[in-house]
């Protein structure tokens, strides 16, 4: 049995809209929301038990992390990025997180390499039982850990927002679902990483990120979409 989000009782508006964006964002990194899908203010205010103006305020903050495209009298639309813009989130991703991992090697701590341990655990959990949008998230997770243990604040937002963009990526363009299955390359990172390896921990970084922009089909994509409510009601 699947469970949905819960209406949102706080009186503090802004924790409510926050609470929103927060259940409306793991449902697009998971794809549970597809790109394109669109997030209309009444069947969400519905299903949350909230105000427009909640619902509204929750949009536009992950249209500023762009995972949603406010679209002028039309509404809002989980974001579609562009094959430009699929390549552009890639390349600047291949500029900043090989650099993050030799960071990320030179400073972890063995209870660093324990939470890397516990992420790539449970993205193969995700795989094993069949639920490659959570694998994905958790794949994503990963790398915004290994950034957090580089100790960059600035560079880890960037590798955060970046992962967020290339999850909408993933969902349009991407066809090599069994490479996307091999956890293969967080293994070699984890290993790397552990192991103080700051060489390796780079090129095994740049390999892994060479080979997710490879496996972009970036020819206009099929799209298919269930209810918002659905869609949110639904974990799998």
């Amino acid at each position: 049995m699947t469970s949905g989000p819960s209406p949102v009782s706080s009186p503090d508006r802004g924790a409510a809209a926050t609470d929103i964006a927060q259940d409306l964002s793991a449902a697009i990194l998971s794809h549970r929301l597809c790109p394109g899908q669109k997030l209309g203010e009444d069947d969400l205010g519905v299903i949350y038990g909230v105000s427009r103006t909640i619902v509204r305020s929750a949009l536009q903050g992950l249209a500023h992390h762009k995972l949603v495209e406010i679209r002028r009298n039309r509404g809002a639309y989980v974001a579609s990025p562009t094959p430009r813009e699929a390549h552009e989130v890639f390349e600047a991703r291949r500029l900043v997180e090989p650099h993050v991992a030799e960071s990320a090697a030179r400073k972890a701590t063995p209870q660093d390499i324990a939470i890397l341990k516990q992420h790539v655990a449970e993205e193969h959990a995700a795989m094993t039982e069949g639920k490659p949008g959570e694998a994905l998230a958790m794949s994503g997770q990963f790398h915004v850990a290994i950034a957090r243990i580089a100790d960059q604040a600035i560079l880890a937002d960037m590798v955060r927002s970046l992962v967020e963009r290339s999850s909408l990526i993933i969902a349009l363009y991407w066809r090599k679902q069994s490479s996307l299955c091999e956890t293969g390359a967080h293994h070699d990172l984890l290993a790397a990483i552990a192991a103080g390896d700051v060489s390796l921990s780079r090129d095994v970084m740049e390999r892994h990120l060479d080979d997710l922009h490879d496996g972009l089909d970036l020819r206009p994509p099929d799209q298919s979409t269930v209810s918002l409510k659905d869609a949110l009601f639904s974990r799998d």
